[in-house]
């Protein structure tokens, strides 16, 4: 299983790498597109930890950082030329595709970033905390309650007008078929088998090959190129 060079940067560095992207990147970017949306999440958890609703904020922290480091080290690796993570590059290829829109941008960078991230940096924090999976599971629950939450916000804002209806029902039908609340279900999943696994790495490798192909599939239905 990949893991991180383990270190410590703050939210505040994460915040600023995203803000630094968010910046540098055209807006129709797809990369963009998922951007400002990790980066509002990003700051609302940042703003509850700081309200002191998580009751362990190290473990927030420590949660929220690893889970951020999996997309940004996936930035890097493209720009570097290197190939990203197979659940990644679906947005990475079609990024600039005219006929994608900014809500499959959206759910796709969403897709990965849940679907296949969220699991390894439940892991790289329980490595880096000392922990059990367990012990994570009510910051993991409260950062899923607050991507659902803006999983709404985020339809409502980049889904087309009612003046595009021609458009919004495949895109419906499309959308409709991914659900945020069962790939969080998933990655827990996923994420207490790859910490039974540990001590057997050539599985967890595995595993963790197996889930990113599957989570990268998923990534690539989502931005099915839809016609003007």
């Amino acid at each position: 299983m990949p893991q991180l060079q383990q270190f410590d940067p703050t939210v505040d560095a994460v915040l600023s790498r995203m803000r630094a992207l968010d910046a540098a990147l055209p807006e129709r970017d797809g990369i963009a597109v998922f951007n400002r949306v990790y980066l509002a999440v990003t700051e609302a958890v940042d703003r509850r930890i700081d309200a002191g609703r998580f009751p362990d904020a190290r473990a927030a922290i420590t949660l929220d950082v690893r889970f951020a480091e999996r997309y940004l080290a996936a930035v890097d690796t493209v720009s570097d030329g290197r190939r990203p993570p197979a659940c990644w590059r679906p947005l990475f290829q079609f990024r600039r595709h005219p006929g994608v829109r900014p809500m499959q941008f959206a759910l796709a960078g969403i897709n990965a970033h849940i679907g296949h991230d969220l699991a390894l940096a439940v892991v790289d924090s329980c490595r880096s905390l000392r922990c059990e999976p367990a012990d994570l599971e009510d910051e993991f629950d409260r950062v899923g309650d607050l991507l659902v939450s803006l999983e709404e916000h985020i339809r409502e804002e980049l889904m087309p007008g009612p003046d595009l209806l021609q458009i919004a029902d495949p895109l419906t039908h499309l959308l409709g078929s991914w659900s945020l609340e069962r790939a969080r279900e998933a990655t827990w999943t996923a994420a207490r088998a790859l910490w039974a696994l540990r001590r057997l790495p050539d599985v967890a490798e595995e595993f963790t090959e197996r889930l990113d192909t599957a989570v990268g599939f998923a990534g690539r239905m989502l931005l099915t190129p839809l016609l003007d």
